[in-house]
């Protein structure tokens, strides 16, 4: 089973270049829009992860820039998650533009778990090994 969130961007005014492009230090923000989105539909908001001793920082990110975005436009972000047995959380992201459903931009994230101490966590938190159940996303 696939899960996937979207979410429509308002492209702001603040948010683009001279060239009236996205300056892409935006993008961060965006895939972050993106995992909260993800989260408030599928149970897995940030604030769960601390109300259970935990913390899930972002180890790694990366985008590819297909075409750009411009001021007035407003993309669509996918946000797919994928399953892994490591105590990791990974997404795969898709902007899209929805005149012609063309990809925008390509990214990734990975993020670990740590407990309120700041500590690598090796295993799977219980809560999120129950997440996973859930939603029929365990190996």
């Amino acid at each position: 089973m696939e899960l996937k969130a979207s979410k429509t961007l308002d492209i702001r005014f603040s948010e683009v270049d001279s060239m009236n492009v996205v300056w892409h230090g935006s993008y961060p923000l965006y895939f972050e829009d993106a995992r909260e989105c993800f989260g408030a539909k599928y149970g897995l908001e940030y604030m769960s992860f601390f109300d259970h001793g935990y913390f899930a920082p972002l180890v790694e990110l990366t985008f590819y820039y297909k075409k750009p975005i411009r001021y007035g436009m407003r993309p669509r972000i996918d946000i797919i998650y994928r399953p892994t047995e490591a105590a990791k959380i990974e997404f795969d992201y898709e902007i899209r533009d929805p005149k012609d459903e063309s990809i925008i931009a390509t990214g990734h994230s990975v993020q670990v778990f740590m407990d309120t101490n700041y500590q690598l966590v090796w295993e799977n938190p219980q809560f999120y090994v129950e997440w996973k159940k859930r939603w029929g996303v365990e190996f």
